[in-house]
C-alpha cells in the first residue's frame, strides 16, 4: 500500500476521468480576481515567539479556571480526577481510533466492556453499547430501534416535551424519510397524559427524568407510564442524566425499556461542542436491534479470557442495506473516560457527588427565592437545575453576571417555542448546580443577582 497521497500520474489520471486538463481548469467558474486571493501573512517568527503569541491569544478567553458558570441544560461542568486524563492520554489508547483488530486490541475491547458493564449498573439495564456520538443521537438511536423491534408495523413515536428540545429536534432529523409520526406538542407539557396518548400505532413513548428543568418524575407515574406502554406492546424509552442516576431509583426497576442520555458528566470535561458520548442501555431481548458497538468477554482455546466485538450491527459489519442504523463513530475515548472516572469514584463516590449537586442546588434556589423580584418557577422536586423568574430580561442579568465573572443560566425565551408559546418569556432562567461549586461560589452568586435586579 502506497503512502504517497498523490502522484503525478494519478492526478493526470484524475484529471483526465473528470474531463479537463489541469487544476487550474477546475476553478473557472470562480471569477479571476478571487480565484487566488493574495494572503498578507505576518512575518516569520520562532518556535518560542509563536507559542508565546498564542499563549497570550488564549489568555484573552473566558474559561471554568477564572470564570463561574451556573448554566446546565445538557452539558455540565464536574470534577474531572487527575487519573481520567492520565489514563485516558496514553498512547495505547489515545492513539487507536477503533479496535477492528480485535487479537491486539484486547485494552481497548476490556476498557469498553467495563464501561458497558458500569453503565447497565447504573442505569439498571441488561445491555449496554460503547456507544453513540452524544445524547442526542442516543435517543434517536433508541426510537429507531424501538421501530426495528416491532418491525416497522406501527407508526407513531411519542415524546414528552420536557425531553431536551435539540433531542427532539434530532429525532425529527432522524426520522426523516421513514414513515414515523413525531408526538410531541404542548398538550403533553406535564407528562400526565402520556399514557392516553398511548395507541395501537404506538411503538414508543419517551421522557426524560430529571426532564429538561431539572424537575423529577414521580416514580409511580412512571411505573404506570411503562405499564400503558406495554399494555399496547410499545416501549419506554427513558432520557437520564447520569450523576443523577448514583442517587435516583434506576430506568430498569421501573420497567424501562431503553435507557438513553449524555455521559459527558462522567468523567469528559466541557468542551466547545464536544466531543460527548451517548449512553445506550436496554433489555437483552432487544439487543439484536441495537445499534453500534458491543464487547463480549469470552475464553480463547487455552481457557483464557478474552474480549470481542460481538452483535455488532454497524452496516460496515455484513449488513449494509439491512442495518437498523448507520451509526460509525463509537467515541470509544470518551467512553474510557468515563470508565476511568466512574471506576475511580466508585458506587458510594458517585452517590456523593449526586448527594452534593442536589443539596448545593438547592442551597442556591432557597437564596434566590429569598431576593426581592425573584421567584421560583419550579414547583416539582428537582435534581440540580431549576427554573427562576427575573424582575428583568435574563439577557440584561446574564450580561451584568458576566461583568462579575459568572455565567449565568440558559434564557428560556430562546426555546419557547418549541415548549410553546405562550409558556415562557424572556424573563425565565434555567440555573444548574454542581459539586464544584462552593459556598462561596453560591453566595456570590445570589449576591449578584440582587445586585443586577
Amino acid at each position: 500500500m502506497s503512502y504517497v497521497p498523490l502522484t503525478e500520474t494519478g492526478r493526470r489520471d484524475m484529471l483526465s476521468t473528470v474531463g479537463v486538463s489541469s487544476v487550474d481548469e477546475l476553478f473557472t467558474d470562480v471569477p479571476r480576481q478571487y480565484r487566488y486571493p493574495h494572503i498578507e501573512l505576518p512575518p516569520p517568527l520562532s518556535e518560542m515567539e509563536v507559542l508565546r503569541e498564542l499563549q497570550r491569544l488564549s489568555e484573552t478567553n473566558a474559561d471554568l479556571q477564572h470564570i463561574v458558570s451556573f448554566l446546565g441544560a445538557g452539558a455540565y461542568q464536574h470534577f474531572l480526577p487527575s487519573v481520567v486524563n492520565h489514563i485516558t492520554a496514553r498512547s495505547e489508547f489515545c492513539t487507536a481510533y477503533t479496535p477492528y483488530q480485535a487479537e491486539i486490541s484486547q485494552g481497548t475491547l476490556q476498557a469498553m466492556f467495563e464501561y458497558q458493564s458500569m453503565i447497565c449498573a447504573l442505569t439498571g439495564m441488561e445491555v449496554a453499547n460503547a456507544s453513540h456520538y452524544d445524547g442526542a443521537t442516543a435517543l434517536a438511536e433508541g426510537v429507531l430501534m424501538a421501530y426495528n423491534v416491532l418491525r416497522g408495523q406501527r407508526h407513531k413515536a411519542i415524546l414528552s416535551p420536557a425531553i431536551h428540545p435539540e433531542y427532539r429536534a434530532v429525532v425529527r432529523t432522524y426520522v426523516q424519510g421513514l414513515d414515523i409520526e413525531i408526538v410531541a406538542d404542548d398538550a403533553l407539557a406535564n407528562d400526565t397524559r402520556l399514557p392516553e396518548r398511548i395507541d395501537d400505532d404506538t411503538f414508543c413513548v419517551a421522557v426524560q427524568n430529571p426532564n429538561f428543568f431539572g424537575e423529577l418524575q414521580d416514580m409511580d407515574a412512571l411505573r404506570a407510564l411503562a405499564e400503558a406502554a406495554h399494555a399496547r406492546r410499545a416501549l419506554l424509552i427513558v432520557v437520564g442524566y447520569p450523576i443523577a442516576l448514583a442517587l435516583l431509583q434506576p430506568p430498569g426497576a421501573y420497567g424501562c425499556d431503553i435507557a438513553v442520555g449524555e455521559a459527558q458528566p462522567l468523567g469528559n470535561a466541557l468542551n466547545y461542542g464536544g466531543p460527548y458520548i451517548g449512553y445506550f442501555a436496554c433489555r437483552q431481548q432487544h439487543v439484536h436491534k441495537m445499534a453500534g458497538r458491543l464487547v463480549g468477554q469470552t475464553v480463547d482455546v487455552g481457557g483464557k479470557r478474552g474480549f470481542v466485538l460481538t452483535l455488532s450491527a454497524r452496516e460496515q459489519h455484513i449488513k449494509r442495506e439491512r442495518a437498523t442504523s448507520n451509526i460509525c463513530t463509537n467515541q470509544a475515548l470518551c467512553a474510557l473516560a468515563c470508565a476511568v472516572y466512574m471506576s475511580s469514584l466508585g458506587p458510594a463516590g458517585l452517590r456523593r457527588v449526586a448527594e452534593l449537586c442536589y443539596h448545593k442546588a438547592h442551597y442556591l434556589a432557597r437564596g434566590i427565592a429569598q431576593l426581592r423580584g425573584y421567584d421560583m418557577v419550579t414547583s416539582r422536586p428537582f435534581f440540580n437545575e431549576f427554573v427562576i423568574r427575573c424582575p428583568m430580561p435574563v439577557r440584561d442579568i446574564n450580561a451584568t453576571l458576566l461583568r462579575h465573572g459568572i455565567i449565568g443560566g440558559l434564557d428560556l425565551s430562546q426555546v419557547g417555542q418549541d415548549l410553546g408559546p405562550d409558556r415562557w418569556t424572556d424573563r425565565e432562567m434555567l440555573l444548574c448546580a454542581t459539586e464544584v461549586h462552593t459556598r462561596r461560589m453560591l453566595d456570590q452568586m445570589i449576591h449578584a443577582l440582587e445586585q443586577a435586579s
